[in-house]
């Protein structure tokens, strides 16, 4: 399991790497991961195993501009480390520069690979200033997914994309929800209470404030009349968005049973993310029972069945968020309506079933020395 970021970072990476390790484990496989090494302060109390996988840290540096987030440098010793552990299919996690190298590693070594495409790093470029290196990205992304046997995409509109950019081999691989820990039950009157003391409807947001989230048009969500904005997560733009929201509640970052009862708690969710290729955020939201509002982009396409368990808006455009949210505000019936839908809309979407879809995609490419075609009905073409 090579992964762009692992714990302790905490993103969507992570968390689905998270859970494909404890599937693994639950049904008799033995894995390994191979992460960017944390930050220096962080190296003491980071886990060194998840879920009886052992955890193998590669050279990193920090990201420009948000350093608590590492990237991997060159590391000569990958091959070496693949050799001694003699996987039968390498599983690479949202591949950009370590993903890159275990890709032509496991190719050398004649080891069949899944690419698990998850994170739009063109886009998450351009929010970081380098706009010009947009389609140079997409050139080296399209070559790392085309070493792999077999890509794997979390939404339509993300196979899409990666078939426009040239990478065959593709299928939609969605992503699990745990309907345990996000349940309307663990909904917190005394937060609410605390939240909203005159009876307010709470419209949330939870997630990683940073730009590439486009956090900042959260100002379409703020100041609606019988309503209070709810802000759930941290990141570099908690200070900005902080002075501009200065209504709002920031509860910052929470993990466990106050992430569970802070979204179960919520009356509407919104996001704000047009890049997102999934958007777990939003599903957990759906199965806490929460109706949700968000862009009509990329993998909230999939996640938000407009009028039945949530409502599109424009992207980018605060002013037609303002306007959905403010719908579910002031019409509690059709919240109760979407929130009851959204709830029913994930009862199949377990961890335990993705985890066996992606088994499966295991065992097809296993054997493979080099990738080859299918016309299986799960590939779009």
């Amino acid at each position: 399991m090579v992964s762009e970021s692992f714990l302790p970072q905490i993103d969507g990476v992570t968390n689905s790497v998270c859970r494909v390790l404890e599937h693994l484990r639950d049904t008799g496989h033995e894995a390994l991961v191979i992460a960017p090494a944390p930050a220096p302060a962080a190296r003491r109390t980071a886990p060194r195993s998840y879920a009886g996988a052992p955890v193998l840290w590669s050279p990193s540096a920090p990201m420009p501009g948000y350093p608590e987030f590492r990237f991997a440098t060159p590391w000569t010793g990958l091959p070496a480390a693949l050799r001694e552990f003699r996987p039968d299919v390498v599983h690479l996690a949202a591949p950009a520069g370590l993903g890159a190298q275990a890709a032509y590693a496991a190719r050398r070594l004649g080891v069949p690979s899944i690419a698990v495409y998850q994170t739009d790093i063109a886009a998450f470029a351009t929010r970081y200033g380098l706009a010009l290196a947009e389609r140079t990205i997409w050139r080296w992304l399209a070559t790392v997914h085309r070493l792999a046997s077999r890509t794997l995409a979390p939404s339509w509109d993300a196979v899409d994309t990666l078939l426009s950019e040239g990478v065959q081999r593709v299928a939609r691989w969605s992503r699990g929800v745990d309907l345990e820990r996000f349940n309307p039950e663990h909904r917190d009157e005394e937060l609410r209470a605390r939240l909203a003391p005159n009876g307010e409807v709470l419209v949330g947001y939870v997630g990683r404030l940073a730009r590439e989230k486009r956090v900042e048009l959260l100002v379409g969500a703020a100041g609606l009349p019988g309503a209070r904005l709810v802000v759930v997560g941290d990141g570099p733009c908690r200070p900005a968005l902080a002075r501009a929201l200065p209504e709002a509640a920031f509860l910052g970052f929470r993990t466990g049973t106050e992430l569970s009862a802070a979204i179960a708690s919520l009356d509407v969710f919104v996001h704000t993310g047009i890049n997102e290729t999934f958007c777990q955020a939003a599903q957990e939201a759906k199965a806490s029972g929460v109706a949700v509002v968000g862009p009509a982009a990329g993998g909230l396409l999939d996640v938000i069945d407009h009028e039945r368990t949530g409502l599109h808006y424009a992207p980018g455009d605060p002013v037609s968020m303002r306007r959905e949210v403010l719908r579910l505000v002031e019409d509690a019936e059709l919240r109760t309506r979407l929130a009851t839908a959204a709830r029913a809309s994930v009862a199949g979407c377990t961890w335990h079933a993705i985890g066996e879809e992606l088994l499966g995609h295991y065992r097809d490419v296993l054997g493979t020395r080099l990738p080859t075609t299918t016309t299986s009905d799960r590939w779009r073409r």
